[in-house]
């Protein structure tokens, strides 16, 4: 496992770096030069790594154009072809506030009957599958193609230190890593799943946590986006034109834009915190105490619902807030906003990255 360690040096630079204004987001295209990622099986032959690169080149222009004060950084802006390595270094270097890496999916016709039935985005944090049992769901065949990119380079073995992309044992460091930017990566692929369905691709996959090694190698909030399928004919048809390219960068846009606002201040998320059947509750985290109004301390978001005694919690019981698809977990709650304080003063100390949060009339704000 000595492969975990490759990067650790730039976590505390990344967290020192870290304010209270998005200054700078990294945006990547996926694949490139001699690597063309996925090709489509019809005569025109579409490859993945054109439609990355086109998608990620809008959203650049539009987060300029917005946001003159955000620095965008491109891992790359041409037909050339960055390492996995290259992608995520540059990305820590520029110590960015963000990180997207833009992808196409595909079926293997081989493995699926229905290959061409098979459609969809899907947003990807990193970590284990849905299903908090093991790594091996149903994208670990995505994962193993996204990350077999190593092997185009000549000194992979030496570079990613033993992680070999098609041995199931090499993921096992991703069971034992810790990822202290999952709260906010989680937040960022909630904003980008709601932004997307609005289309033109409007199917959601859903937001599932995944072991890509882009993502384990960067140092900030990240999320590798599967815009469709390129084995898909509406799919193909929305992602290669540049009517339907323009929407999807559209649809990431607004996504940063909310991302952004919250980041910098009060959340301003329109869904407000939705009731759990009593069953769900029980099973899960505490519910919320009655209250006019709470302050607590968030600790992290999950797809999945965790018990609110669970270890992860060090000893302190969860409240469980359901926003779309995730749960918020909130610990430390008090009716008393000086308790609360408090007591947070106890938690940062075990969770570095949580943050104080106010609960009112079924909205959830950040306090500074």
């Amino acid at each position: 496992m000595a492969f975990a360690l490759a990067f650790a040096g730039h976590g505390a630079a990344a967290q020192e770096q870290q304010g209270p204004v998005l200054k700078t987001i990294c945006i990547d295209a996926g694949h490139g030069g001699k690597d063309s990622g996925c090709i489509s099986r019809d005569g025109k032959k579409i490859k993945e790594k054109d439609i990355t690169l086109a998608i990620a080149l809008k959203v650049r222009d539009l987060v300029n154009q917005s946001y003159p004060s955000v620095k965008v950084v491109m891992t790359r802006d041409k037909d050339s072809y960055p390492t996995l390595q290259e992608r995520a270094l540059k990305a820590n270097k520029a110590n960015a506030d963000l990180f997207i890496s833009i992808h196409v999916n595909s079926v293997d016709p081989k493995k699926n009957k229905n290959w061409a039935g098979v459609s969809g985005f899907s947003v990807h944090t990193l970590g284990q599958s849905r299903t908090g049992r093991d790594l091996f769901s149903s994208n670990m065949e995505l994962c193993k193609r996204e990350n077999s990119v190593i092997l185009l380079e000549d000194d992979y073995s030496t570079r990613y230190q033993g992680f070999e992309p098609g041995n199931p044992e090499s993921y096992i460091i991703f069971n034992l890593m810790q990822n202290n930017n999952l709260l906010q990566s989680l937040s960022f692929a909630e904003d980008l799943d709601q932004s997307l369905r609005t289309g033109p691709i409007k199917k959601s996959r859903g937001i599932s946590q995944d072991p890509f090694l882009v993502l384990w190698m960067t140092t900030m909030p990240s999320v590798l986006l599967e815009c469709g399928f390129i084995t898909n004919t509406a799919d193909l048809q929305a992602m290669s034109t540049e009517s339907g390219q323009k929407k999807i960068a559209g649809r990431i846009f607004d996504a940063f834009k909310a991302f952004k606002t919250r980041y910098d201040g009060v959340d301003s998320a329109q869904a407000g915190p939705q009731v759990e059947d009593p069953e769900e509750q029980e099973e899960a985290a505490a519910p919320v105490p009655e209250a006019d109004c709470l302050y607590g301390t968030q600790v992290m978001a999950s797809s999945k619902r965790i018990d609110s005694n669970d270890k992860m919690f060090k000893g302190y019981t969860a409240v469980s807030i359901r926003a779309g698809n995730l749960y918020k977990y909130i610990i430390g709650v008090d009716a008393s906003l000086e308790q609360a304080r408090k007591e947070n003063e106890k938690i940062k100390k075990i969770f570095p990255n949580s943050f104080m949060v106010k609960v009112e009339n079924g909205a959830t704000e950040i306090l500074r």
